[in-house]
């Protein structure tokens, strides 16, 4: 899912074989406990090179559950995966997940939530999917699974602004725009609707005049 070779990775690696080479050590050997020097490697066997175990596999964690593989992982989710991989694709997520600066977490960048708490809130909501997913999706066939998953609450188009202001010259030229600003800025317009951009992701969305 991440690059084994990333820096924390390593340094995660280094600390966790540190602390076990220290304890191994200690057991084997049996030094005195009060002794000056015994004290100080048990410190760092115990607590120093732990914590930056600790530290480090989280922050990589972290970065790993942001990745687009990582979000694709779920079984239910190879679809939509798969759709924002395809090069040819002309969906929303396929669009956005060629860009290169956020490309590889295009998932989490269009589905995180903003501001000041938005990565606490963001990840919370993961561990509702992580949950969902173990309770209910795991041994469902996809087909089966694109009847019933959907987002939440209905996509913010403060989402999208984030990124695409409404404020540009550029943007507001556009007819279509200008027409809807303030629609668009209330979110009584959907800029992810069929009228506008298009969904998403459409393949997940029932056939015209299908009932869902």
């Amino acid at each position: 899912m991440t690059a084994h070779g990333s820096p924390l990775a390593w340094f995660a690696i280094v600390c966790a074989a540190a602390a076990a080479a220290i304890l191994i050590t200690y057991l084997v050997r049996r030094p005195p406990a009060f002794d000056r020097a015994t004290k100080v490697w048990l410190l760092l066997g115990l607590g120093v090179f732990p914590i930056g175990v600790a530290l480090g596999g989280n922050i990589e964690g972290y970065r790993a559950t942001q990745t687009r593989a990582f979000c694709g992982s779920c079984h239910v989710m190879g679809a939509h995966a798969a759709d924002a991989n395809d090069a040819e694709s002309r969906s929303l997520a396929s669009r956005h997940s060629r860009n290169r600066f956020f490309g590889g977490e295009s998932c989490y960048a269009c589905h995180a939530d903003y501001g000041m708490y938005g990565t606490i809130v963001t990840k919370i909501g993961g561990l509702r999917h992580v949950w969902l997913y173990y309770t209910q999706y795991k041994d469902v066939p996809l087909e089966e699974a694109k009847k019933t998953i959907h987002v939440i609450k209905p996509y913010s188009n403060a989402t999208c602004m984030e990124c695409h202001s409404t404020r540009l010259d550029v943007w507001q030229s556009v007819p279509d725009h200008a027409s809807s600003l303030d629609d668009v800025r209330a979110g009584r317009v959907s800029c992810a609707s069929g009228g506008c951009h298009g969904f998403a992701h459409p393949f997940t969305k029932p056939a015209s005049g299908e009932k869902r």
